[in-house]
């Protein structure tokens, strides 16, 4: 039997310190919010799989109830602050939810602020707009993409603090890391040192929604590995094409013009997996700066289960997709992939901006937000969920070549923990369906019903 070789993540997420951030917001108003928008849909809690309730319990201390109503508040808090921001561009400096699950806006003067208490929410008072982080994020991430590859390559990501009004940069705990000169963009620019990468470590694919994939026919006697990533979400166009949306830098041809194959793994005889689809579309970086894959499945893969709004958990277990939804900091969220199976955290970063480099040299720019959920090597591609909505897939983590999440966590604890780099879902449909000219992935949505398309 061929081994089974793990892809490492290829984007290494923000550090979670990020995620300690979310418990240093002073407050200057109070009260429950009134101006609430309507909350989105979700299903009941005794419909969650009880893998899910377990991971709950177990990473983030809450009930199945608490983590429905505040995954649907994050949401409302989005709304809003999204209407708040374009009627006052120059004074919002960010939302988010506390420890809590109480809603904050951030603004720069008294009189905004009044307005966003007098709407019921608890406002915070901040040196900075969003506009004035979010400009400096993208000085910043220019300046460290024109670096030569050797000196910006310890740089793992930067992320918008907006608790704190500042940049946060994870720089790996090296000596060219500690040597970095740092241009004055903003007042305040935050480095987190972590822990630098080690080798490869493979790993077993449990199926369910796992596939591997590889450059050339998997009966190519040359071929000496496989690439391991985790199905995303099941997603139809307007044509009711089956499709599934997985990373980007899970395709080993993402820069080239072939169709990669994608199969599920037959671990006793890897040359003779199944195909189950192949890659329609992948993007690394480009205009948008995602990274995520478009999956043509076909018949055998919709067969088995794939033309329905589900993700597989721990044990086959399964979660009903109901909805889309985006990241908030301080929001609830779960992760599907069969390498560390449920496992949950907060958004510690609703922007995190990264730096990667592919085999050939080639610097790309990766946008995405962060939690602090452990992901492992092989869960590139997974579900990314708040509530029972999906929030976006998985693109890298710091613990892609930790064996299991308990020593992950165990490992990084003295770097903030486990923290996860996801891309948002929205903006992937939005761009599948820019780029689609009117082809395969117009009109593409994420399904929410069964049989749908």
């Amino acid at each position: 039997m061929r081994k089974l070789v793990a892809r490492r993540a290829a984007v290494k997420a923000a550090s979670a310190g990020f995620a300690a951030t979310v418990l240093l917001a002073p407050l200057l108003g109070s009260g429950l919010a009134s101006a609430q928008p309507a909350a989105p849909v979700q299903l009941p809690v005794d419909a969650l799989p009880a893998e899910m309730v377990t991971a709950l319990s177990r990473d983030l201390g809450m009930t199945p109830t608490e983590y429905l109503d505040r995954a649907a508040r994050a949401q409302q808090l989005r709304d809003y602050a999204s209407d708040f921001r374009a009627e006052n561009p120059d004074t919002f400096a960010g939302a988010w939810l506390t420890p809590e699950g109480k809603a904050v806006v951030a603004v720069t003067n008294a009189d905004a602020g009044r307005i966003a208490a007098a709407d019921g929410y608890q406002t915070h008072l901040a040196p900075i707009s969003a506009n004035g982080l979010e400009g400096a994020l993208i000085q910043l991430s220019q300046w460290i993409a024109a670096l030569p590859r050797e000196i910006s390559q310890p740089i793992s990501s930067i992320a918008i603090d907006a608790l704190n009004s500042q940049l946060v940069l994870n720089i790996a705990n090296t000596s060219t890391g500690h040597l970095l000169n740092l241009p004055t963009l903003i007042a305040t620019i935050k480095v987190v040192l972590t822990p630098g990468g080690g080798g490869a470590v493979e790993y077993r694919p449990m199926g369910g929604d796992t596939y591997i994939t590889a450059a050339t026919d998997l009966r190519d006697t040359t071929l000496r590995g496989v690439d391991v990533c985790s199905f995303g979400f099941n997603s139809t166009d307007a044509a009711g094409n089956a499709l599934n949306i997985s990373a980007g830098h899970c395709n080993p041809t993402v820069d080239g013009d072939g169709a990669a194959t994608v199969y599920s793994p037959n671990v006793r005889d890897i040359p003779n997996s199944p195909q189950v689809g192949a890659f329609a579309k992948s993007v690394l970086g480009g205009p948008a700066s995602l990274d995520y894959s478009v999956i043509k499945l076909n018949e055998r893969a919709v067969n088995a289960g794939m033309d329905q709004p589900r993700v597989r958990g721990a044990n086959g277990t399964t979660l009903t997709i109901t909805g889309t939804a985006e990241p908030v900091t301080g929001a609830p969220v779960c992760k599907t992939g069969q390498s560390s199976t449920f496992t949950c955290g907060f958004v510690s970063a609703d922007r995190v901006e990264t730096q990667l480099f592919t085999a050939e040299g080639v610097s790309k720019t990766i946008r995405g937000f962060a939690s602090s959920a452990c992901t492992l090597g092989g869960d590139s591609g997974g579900a990314i969920v708040t509530g029972t909505l999906a929030l976006g897939i998985t693109s890298g983590s710091n613990a892609a070549e930790a064996p299991n999440c308990a020593e992950a966590n165990s490992v990084l604890a003295p770097y903030g923990g486990t923290a996860t780099l996801g891309i948002p879902i929205r903006p992937i449909l939005a761009d599948i369906d820019a780029s689609s000219g009117g082809g395969l992935g117009s009109g593409i949505s994420v399904r929410t019903k069964s049989n749908a398309g």
